[in-house]
């Protein structure tokens, strides 16, 4: 029904995999904008756009994933585009949401370099690249204690951050909760908010491309106002 009044159908799902069963019967194009805990594809454009302007490549970098790396979509989708550019991971949460053993497979299987650690302090990030925030989502817990318990396990203080590299930036694919210290906001390591802004252009830049529209094409359409 909604493919009869769409060009394009932008999907999000509780479910993993349906963004995937909807693209084999939709006549249109399905964008993948989450499916329950597997991955989040359109995320992962962003990300790799916004690691690309602040580290001007994405070769050989080290990215730290903090949070939750259990039910985090997010962190799922940037492992399995990172295997390209020889990453060198580090997994940095509390046992309840470690790393699924899958994606620790994959890694291995294509020659990722990986860490797993539980402390999260000026030491353990200091080597840090990209240090990637997580919020634990309350939402993927049927154990609300077991919430509780770890909710507050891994906050991103300001004083954290002495040893941190001069190029080192904080992603996040926000909505942050309380796990990055708002005195965090002002300082030069901040880049979630221009981070967001980013998915602006690399969704526009995906939605054209599930059109065939090119950039030639945008360039001569003389509708378009600028």
């Amino acid at each position: 029904m909604v493919s009869n009044y769409a060009d394009i159908i932008v999907m999000r799902h509780y479910l993993e995999g349906a963004a995937q069963y909807a693209s084999e019967v939709s006549p249109v194009p399905i964008v993948n904008a989450g499916d329950g805990a597997n991955q989040h594809p359109s995320q992962t454009m962003l990300d790799l756009y916004s690691i690309y302007k602040t580290q001007g490549t994405l070769e050989d970098l080290n990215i730290y994933l903090v949070g939750d790396l259990k039910y985090g979509r997010t962190v799922h989708s940037i492992i399995t585009a990172m295997r390209h550019f020889n990453p060198t991971f580090h997994f940095i949460a509390p046992d309840e949401l470690a790393m699924p053993d899958y994606y620790k497979m994959y890694c291995k299987k294509y020659n990722i370099k990986f860490f797993e650690h539980q402390d999260f302090d000026s030491h353990t990030i200091a080597d840090a690249d990209i240090l990637y925030m997580t919020r634990v989502q309350r939402e993927r817990f049927t154990d609300l204690e077991e919430y509780e318990r770890v909710k507050d396990r891994y906050l991103l203080k300001k004083d954290m951050l002495f040893r941190a590299r001069a190029n080192m930036k904080i992603l996040h694919p926000l909505p942050r909760v309380n796990e990055i210290e708002y005195s965090i906001d002002n300082t030069p390591y901040a880049y979630y908010f221009q981070q967001a802004r980013n998915g602006l252009y690399a969704r526009q830049a995906l939605i054209c491309d599930a059109l065939g529209i090119t950039l030639d094409d945008i360039k001569n359409d003389k509708t378009i106002i600028s």
